[in-house]
C-alpha cells in the first residue's frame, strides 16, 4: 500500500506564505486527480485543490489566487503553494490521490498549518 505524507506546515502571520508537499512512498499508478484537502475541529473535511491528470486545476473559492496545486511525476510530489495566508485557512491539510481503475483513494496522514499574529 502506498503511503502518503505531508510536510510543510506550521506557524505563520497573516499575510505569509507557506508550501506544503506531499511525497508518496512508491509510484501511485493511474492516477486520476491529486488533492489537497483541510479539516478545521468539528467541521467536514473541505476540497482546498485538485489537479487532474491532465493538468487542469480546480480551487475552492476561498482560496482561488492565493492558493496553488502542482506535481511533479518524477518525484513523486505534489505540492500546494499557499500565499496571502489568512486565520481561516487555519487548518489540518491533507493531500489524497484517486487513482487506479476503482478509483481508490490515497491519504495523508495530515499537517497542521496555524495562521496566528
Amino acid at each position: 500500500q502506498v503511503q502518503l505524507a505531508e510536510s510543510g506546515g506550521g506557524l505563520v502571520r497573516p499575510g505569509e506564505s507557506l508550501r506544503l508537499s506531499c511525497g508518496a512512498s512508491d509510484i501511485i499508478p493511474n492516477v486520476y486527480s491529486g488533492n489537497w484537502y483541510r479539516q478545521t475541529p468539528g467541521e467536514q473535511r473541505e476540497l482546498v485543490a485538485t489537479i487532474f491528470s491532465g493538468g487542469t486545476k480546480n480551487y475552492a473559492d476561498s482560496v482561488k489566487g492565493r492558493f496553488f496545486i502542482s506535481r511533479d511525476t518524477e518525484k513523486n510530489m505534489m505540492y500546494l503553494q499557499m500565499n496571502s495566508l489568512k486565520p481561516e485557512d487555519t487548518a489540518v491539510y491533507y493531500c489524497m490521490y484517486v487513482a487506479g481503475d476503482i478509483r481508490s483513494a490515497y491519504w495523508g496522514q495530515g499537517t497542521q498549518v496555524t495562521v496566528s499574529s
